[in-house]
């Protein structure tokens, strides 16, 4: 894919380019990105409105919980990226996703990628490479430390729904390091951005 591609924080004033990435559906399921934010007993409560209000409310109040990409000038791809504190249900005890260390998660220069998601027509083009590398960076500018994710092993399809956590062959392309594994074909990963 060749296209110029362009990161900035989501905030307030980018509203509009959120709600355009994530269209009528609110990306999958009516999910709006609340899924690492909220409980599942919370969430599954929600009305598609109220998680996308979630969401704005959460945007407005800064600071920005990820970035959006654009490319040659049209928002076409969100990264949720941001401390770990900021993904509460990341950081459950009962998650794969959980910290090594539990004060971990309330470090603010421990960072975690947890969700990407990008418009249809760019799935299976290798864009996921270059999200990554856009949330590295965003992550490495914002002073984080560290760098941590949750990804999933192997799916039946690159364009596979469950992809929003990642793929374990992006993070180990972009040099991320396996630092445990709860669950079979869920590695916690882990890359160290500044010595």
């Amino acid at each position: 894919m060749d296209n110029d591609l362009r990161f900035e924080p989501v905030t307030p004033e980018r509203w509009d380019d959120f709600e355009i990435v994530f269209g009528p559906q609110g990306a999958f399921y009516n999910c709006w990105c609340v899924a690492l934010r909220l409980p599942h007993a919370i969430r599954t409560k929600m009305a598609a409105d109220e998680r996308k209000a979630h969401m704005r409310e959460r945007i407005e109040a800064g600071p920005p919980p990820g970035i959006l990409c654009y490319a040659d000038g049209v928002p076409v791809a969100w990264v949720q990226v941001g401390p770990r504190h900021d993904v509460p249900q990341f950081n459950s005890p009962r998650t794969v996703s959980r910290p090594l260390d539990e004060g971990d998660a309330h470090d603010p220069s421990i960072w975690a990628v947890s969700c990407f998601f990008l418009l249809p027509k760019l799935r299976g083009k290798g864009m996921a490479h270059r999200l990554l590398a856009g949330a590295i960076d965003y992550a490495r500018r914002q002073g984080a430390r560290l760098l941590e994710a949750c990804p999933i092993d192997h799916v039946k399809q690159s364009k596979s729904v469950t992809l929003c956590i990642g793929s374990t062959a992006v993070f180990d392309a972009a040099g991320f390091e396996t630092v445990a594994r709860r669950k079979d074909g869920r590695p916690l990963m882990r890359l160290e951005l500044r010595a």
